[in-house]
C-alpha cells in the first residue's frame, strides 16, 4: 500500500501546523493535538502541573500572547510574531526599559550561525530571555531598550495524546513522536506528522499486531507516559520507535536500542540493508531523544529510531533555518516508505519451520522447474537455502542474514510455502 503521494499529504500538514507555537504545554500543544484530531482519532488526556512523574514534576503550564524588543524610537528589532523562536521557552513576563548592557545578559544568538534564531527554553528555572540572529545583536547600538514578553506559567495541564489500533494480537508495536517544540520543521513536525500518516495507512486493514501511537512532550513527556502506563507496555510491546527529523533528504540514520539487539533494532537493520545500505549507523551512547526513557534501566522497552539527518548532526538543527524549505515531499517520502517497511516486516516476521522430514518435493507443488538443468537449480536457490534454515529455532529476519538474501525477497517464498501447506508459522 504504497501511495506516491503520501509525501505530498505530509508536507502539507506540515506547512499547516508550522506557525502553531508549541512547548511543553499550553494552548500549542492543545491546538495542533486537536487539528492532528482531523486525521486520526487521538484520545487527549491532560496531567496537572505539579504531579510527581519518578524524579521529575511535571511543570506549570506556558502560554504566551506576544513579545517584542523595541529601540528608541519605537522600531520593533524583535518581534514574536515573525517568529516564535524569538522568544526563550517558558520566558517569565516582562515589561521594562533597560539598557544594551542590561539586555545583553538576556539575549541569546549563534556566532558560528550569524543569520539564523537559534532554539532557546529554559523549563526548569525561571527566567525571560530573546533569541535573535547574530548578525542583528552584533548591530545593535547603544541606547535604552523596551522588553515586552506577555506570557503567564500557571498551575494548568500537561497534554499528550495517544491512539491504540487493535490487531489480532495484543503484542505491540508502539511509535512515540513529540509535539512540544515551536517552528521547525524536520526536528519537530516530521515525526508527528509522518506518525499520523502511519496511523491512517495502519487502520485501513486489518493486522496480526496492534499499533500505539503516542504524541507527548519531549523527555517529560515520555517519562509521564510510562508512569501511567508501564505495566502494559512492559507486558505488551514487542518493538518500538521514536519518530523525529523524518523530513530532509540527505541520508538515513538509525540510533540502535540500548542493548542493541531487540526485535525493533533487528528489524530496522534488516529494512534498512535492503532499501539503503549506506545509511549511517548510532549507538545507543549517541542517542538524544526519547529512547532514553523507553530504554532505560528498569524501563528496557525495545526502543530504537530512524531517522533522515540525526537530530544534533545537522546543520540547521535547532535554529530558524530547519524551516519548510529544508525537508521535502520526497524526503517525507522516504521515511514513511522506510517505516511502512518495517512494519510490514514485523507483520511477517516469524519463526517459521518445514513441516516434512527431509528435503520437500518442490516439483510436485509447482515450486521447482519440471526440466532439471544447472539454471534451475539456481532458480529455485533462495526457497532451498530458506528451507535449510526454516527449523522453527530462526525468525525471518536471521535466515536472511544467514543466506545473505534480502528480507523482503523472502516474503514470496514464504507466501509460496504456506500456500503448499509445507510451512508452520510459530
Amino acid at each position: 500500500m504504497n501511495q506516491n503521494d503520501t509525501g505530498d499529504k505530509i508536507y502539507n500538514l506540515i506547512s499547516e501546523l508550522f506557525p502553531v507555537n508549541r512547548s511543553l504545554t499550553g494552548e500549542g500543544v492543545r491546538e495542533t493535538l486537536t487539528r492532528l484530531q482531523d486525521f486520526i482519532p487521538l484520545n487527549i488526556h491532560e496531567v496537572k502541573s505539579g504531579t510527581e512523574v519518578y524524579d521529575w514534576t511535571v511543570p506549570p503550564e506556558w502560554n504566551i500572547r506576544d513579545a517584542w524588543i523595541k529601540n528608541e524610537k519605537g522600531e520593533k528589532i524583535v518581534d514574536f510574531q515573525e517568529s516564535n523562536l524569538h522568544v526563550v521557552g517558558y520566558s517569565t513576563p516582562v515589561d521594562q526599559t533597560i539598557s544594551l548592557t542590561e539586555l545583553r545578559a538576556h539575549l541569546h544568538s549563534l556566532p558560528e550561525q550569524p543569520q539564523a534564531i537559534p532554539y532557546i527554553t529554559s523549563y526548569y528555572k525561571e527566567r525571560w530571555g530573546f533569541c535573535m540572529s547574530h548578525e542583528e545583536l552584533a548591530n545593535l547600538p547603544e541606547g535604552d531598550y523596551h522588553v515586552h514578553i506577555d506570557s503567564d506559567l500557571s498551575n494548568g495541564v500537561l497534554n499528550y495524546a495517544d491512539l491504540v489500533i487493535p490487531g489480532e494480537l495484543e503484542e505491540e508495536i508502539m511509535f512515540s513522536t513529540y509535539i512540544c517544540h515551536p517552528s521547525m520543521a524536520n526536528n519537530e513536525l516530521s515525526g508527528p506528522c509522518v506518525s499520523t500518516y502511519l496511523a491512517r495507512w495502519l487502520m485501513e486493514a486489518p493486522r496480526k499486531y496492534t499499533y500505539r501511537f503516542v504524541f507527548l512532550p519531549e523527555t517529560i513527556g515520555s517519562i509521564v507516559y510510562l508512569n501511567q502506563n508501564i505495566t502494559e507496555l512492559k507486558k505488551k510491546v514487542k518493538a518500538g520507535y521514536v519518530l523525529t527529523c523524518c523530513g530532509d533528504d540527505r541520508c538515513y540514520s538509525f540510533v540502535e536500542s540500548r542493548l542493541g539487539n531487540t526485535l525493533a533494532d533487528r528489524a530496522a537493520r534488516a529494512v534498512l540493508d535492503s532499501l539503503q545500505p549506506d545509511f549511517k549507523h548510532y549507538s545507543f551512547l549517541e542517542r538524544g531523544s526519547d529512547e532514553r526513557q523507553y530504554c532505560a534501566p528498569g524501563v528496557d522497552l525495545p526502543f530504537a529510531s530512524v531517522m533522515r539527518s540525526k537530530y544534533g548532526e545537522y546543520p540547521e538543527y535547532h535554529t530558524s533555518l530547519d524551516d519548510l524549505s529544508l525537508v521535502s515531499a520526497a524526503g517525507l517520502q522516504g521515511a514513511y516508505n522506510v517505516y511502512q517497511a518495517i512494519i510490514e516486516l514485523l507483520e511477517i516476521n516469524d519463526y517459521y519451520q518445514i513441516n516434512c522430514l527431509c528435503e520437500p518435493q518442490l516439483g510436485k507443488r509447482g515450486l521447482y522447474p519440471a526440466l532439471s538443468t544447472k539454471k534451475s537449480s539456481e532458480a529455485v536457490r533462495d526457497i532451498s537455502s530458506f528451507i535449510a534454515y526454516a527449523d522453527g529455532k530462526h525468525d525471518l529476519i536471521d535466515i536472511s542474514q544467514r543466506i545473505k538474501v534480502p528480507v523482503d525477497h523472502l516474503y514470496s517464498i514464504v507466501y509460496k510455502l504456506l500456500e503448499a501447506e509445507l510451512l508452520n508459522r510459530d
